[in-house]
């Protein structure tokens, strides 16, 4: 087994040093982030693997960003707009999904050929083509010391998706979604369910539901 220590790390070419970090947590979840600029109404599309659960009473999401030292107009659009939609991403579309993080001067719906959609008024576009779709208005915004990374905070306000894939008990099946995970910065994967599992007891031994 190959053994790294930071140093190694930290003095490692640039781009060995991006991808092997980028990696080190695993797969990643994917959405393509859809927002909307408040005065000139121009959409933005981006791919993002940095969104997690933050609490599901109240629901929440956390979207990391890079130090806002250059102009991130995914980040400048939530900020003003207050608002964005988060997208699955699936294999029809993945290619446009990577994509649409190049430096597009025009919106990247429209560099793309990703449909917009507008659902129940909410301002932020969605995809149409996603199976699920989160509409999320901006509850928080914090700068991490560390490095400066931002961290914005997202209140769940409404959810879209294929019903076929809801059970009773509130899982939603993201194989039969068809949603795409990734790893790295330009890698993707299907992923492949190998059991539910029941909750863990000390007393109790692991069973498949």
């Amino acid at each position: 087994m190959k053994h790294f220590t930071q140093k190694d790390i930290l003095e490692a070419e640039k781009g060995f040093r991006r991808d092997f970090v980028n990696c080190l947590s695993g797969y990643k979840s994917l959405n393509l982030i859809g927002t909307i600029h408040a005065e000139t109404k121009k959409t933005n599309l981006a791919p993002f693997s940095q969104v997690f659960h933050i609490g599901a009473s109240p629901p929440l999401v956390g979207i990391l960003f890079r130090p806002h030292s250059v102009e991130r107009h995914t980040l400048e659009n939530i900020l003003q707009s207050k608002c964005f939609t988060l997208n699955h991403v699936t294999e029809t579309f993945y290619k446009a999904a990577h994509h649409s993080s190049a430096r597009w001067k025009d919106s990247e719906f429209a560099a793309t050929g990703l449909k917009e959609e507008y659902i129940d008024g909410f301002k932020a576009p969605y995809v149409a083509a996603s199976p699920l779709k989160i509409g999320c208005s901006l509850a928080d915004v914090l700068t991490l010391a560390i490095n400066e990374t931002v961290l914005v905070i997202g209140s769940v306000e409404h959810v879209y998706l294929e019903e076929a894939a809801l059970g009773e008990d509130g899982f939603i099946d993201l194989e039969k979604l068809g949603t795409v995970t990734s790893s790295g910065i330009d890698s993707y994967h299907l992923g492949k369910k190998l059991a539910r599992l029941t909750y863990a007891k000390p007393d109790q031994p692991v069973k498949e539901i």
